[in-house]
């Protein structure tokens, strides 16, 4: 399971205190904690005035990159800030995100065409999120053709299916899962990811409800994530499910995840 650390988010009020303090130590410590948790990606996403958004995402990145070499996911809905915000990372990392929605594929896709820099799809277009799951595969179809057209192989792809929240589905998360399936068995090496807790929002014990959603997208292919990393039960539940899958030979990488301290008791 690929993990995008979500904890560096101007949503959250501890984080938007810190921001606004410019608490640069606070960053520090939580992009390394994160790090340290197994993160394949710190997400930053300042959530601040569009004025101020460009030199926040850059304060943000300076001190996550002071600390770890982490790859960063650049965060905003402004696909044009994303572009900007490439300029001040070390290293590629993932832009999150691109939809069918306007211009935004044809904004990041040529510009990130001959690099190593991934990037997250959400499968909704001008017309809204799509309510079924053929609408929506019907929009991957649209962003898999420019994604041929820009040179974007689908291994650097990681396609959200637009998780959205249970106690307003009708089906669960059945239309979710049949857009997993049918994403990976047309596009093998493609990444599907998604905001495990969208699924909760408004429910009681949110944390069982991400980690019983995690366990049932990860069965039906999801191999991404933005989660929190320090959620110790559910990194122990993403190890879990990949070694009751078998994708984790002889369970090695529970065992040293374990004995790591990712997960389980507090030694």
């Amino acid at each position: 399971m690929i993990i995008i650390g979500e904890k560096i988010n101007g949503t959250i009020p501890s984080v938007a205190k810190a921001i606004a303090e410019k608490d640069a130590d606070f960053i520090r410590n939580l992009a390394k904690a994160q790090a340290e948790a197994g993160a394949a990606f710190i997400d930053v996403c300042a959530s601040v005035e569009n004025s101020i958004e460009l030199e926040t995402i850059k304060w943000l990145i300076d001190l996550v990159q002071e600390v770890t070499d982490t790859p960063i996911a650049i965060d905003s809905p402004n696909v044009r800030i994303c572009a900007e915000a490439i300029k001040f990372c070390n290293k590629p990392g993932l832009i999150n995100s691109v939809s069918m929605e306007g211009d935004k594929v044809d904004v990041i896709f040529p510009l990130i065409a001959d690099t190593k820099w991934e990037c997250v799809a959400l499968l909704n277009d001008d017309t809204g999120i799509p309510q079924d799951a053929e609408k929506r595969m019907e929009v991957f179809a649209a962003l898999m053709i420019k994604a041929k057209e820009y040179n974007i192989d689908p291994s650097r792809l990681h396609i959200d299916p637009l998780v959205q929240m249970l106690c307003t589905s009708e089906d669960g998360i059945n239309s979710v899962t049949e857009v997993i399936r049918a994403i990976k068995a047309q596009y093998p090496t493609i990444h599907v990811t998604g905001g495990a807790s969208n699924i909760s929002y408004n429910l009681p014990s949110r944390k069982l409800v991400n980690q019983a959603f995690i366990v049932l997208a990860m069965a039906a292919g999801m191999d991404s994530a933005i989660i929190n990393p320090l959620n110790r039960d559910m990194m122990g539940m993403i190890y879990s499910t990949e070694a009751l899958m078998g994708e984790d030979e002889y369970c090695m990488e529970y065992i040293g995840a374990y004995r790591e301290g990712k997960f389980g008791e507090k030694k």
